[in-house]
């Protein structure tokens, strides 16, 4: 019975990696993420600007408009952080896009009309360019079956450990995440140097809920395909770098005007 478990597991995750670098093989889209920190009180305003102009005005301009959340929990950035991902035809076309944008009348009185009582943003916004995976699937817009939260990771590896922790989702990671209910939302790596080019893993996830993730995590770490997939992949030395800094993790709320939900 175990034997059969085991070779019906191995043929799944086959299965699986076979679909998603299938399904991936196709995208070239250039994607942004990027995370605004508001002054206190702000986000709100922020949130306003973002659903009644903003992202019209990114589409208009050629931006294709992701996703867009809220950290889950104060002590995360609840009150002040708005995390988005947006998509580019390429980096050439990133540029125009936002130079266009920028300079749009429409979005010159529109920020000015939402700071009339004060700054929004606290700091200059992060912004982290990324490519898809090999083994991401396709972003998929719209809500899922049923409400869910997201969550954030993103993996710091040594020097040299990248390739062989992608080696290690495509080929177990996922199919492990699929088997205690985890939703593949995208994966992806940062590509420039100083944003962690060749040693970043970004993805997300959706659970049903923030503590539905934390208990398939457990399960997730406790199984044996992982222990014995994570043992051999690790023979070298770990794939990732000490925690908290080479995994985190930050569960997020979809916001209201989200195309992804």
């Amino acid at each position: 019975m175990k034997t059969l478990f085991r070779f019906t597991f191995v043929l799944f995750a086959l299965m699986v990696g076979f679909t998603f670098t299938a399904t991936q093989a196709a995208d070239s889209s250039v994607y942004e993420l990027r995370i605004y920190t508001t002054n206190e009180g702000k986000l709100p305003d922020l949130l306003k600007r973002f659903r009644e102009h903003s992202c019209k005005l990114f589409e208009k301009h050629g931006i294709t408009n992701i996703g867009y959340w809220v950290p889950v929990g104060a002590e995360n950035g609840s009150e002040n952080t708005l995390i988005y991902i947006i998509s580019h035809k390429s980096r050439e076309a990133a540029k125009e896009s936002w130079k266009t944008f920028q300079a749009d009348p429409e979005w010159q009185v529109a920020r000015k009309a939402s700071e009339s009582g004060g700054k929004i943003l606290a700091r200059a916004p992060e912004s982290i360019f990324m490519d898809a995976t090999d083994y991401s699937p396709a972003v998929k817009l719209g809500p899922g079956a049923s409400p869910r939260v997201f969550e954030l990771r993103t993996y710091k590896t040594p020097d040299g450990k990248l390739d062989a922790l992608h080696k290690r989702f495509k080929s177990q990671t996922m199919a492990i995440f699929t088997k205690h209910g985890m939703t593949h939302i995208a994966y992806w790596t940062p590509t420039d140097a100083d944003k962690g080019a060749g040693t970043t893993l970004i993805y997300i996830l959706a659970h049903p809920s923030k503590e539905a993730g934390l208990k398939a995590f457990d399960e997730f770490r406790a199984d044996p395909d992982w222990l014995e997939a994570k043992a051999a992949s690790e023979k070298n030395g770990p794939l990732t770098l000490p925690e908290p800094n080479g995994v985190r993790s930050l569960y997020m709320q979809a916001v209201d005007f989200s195309p992804i939900k």
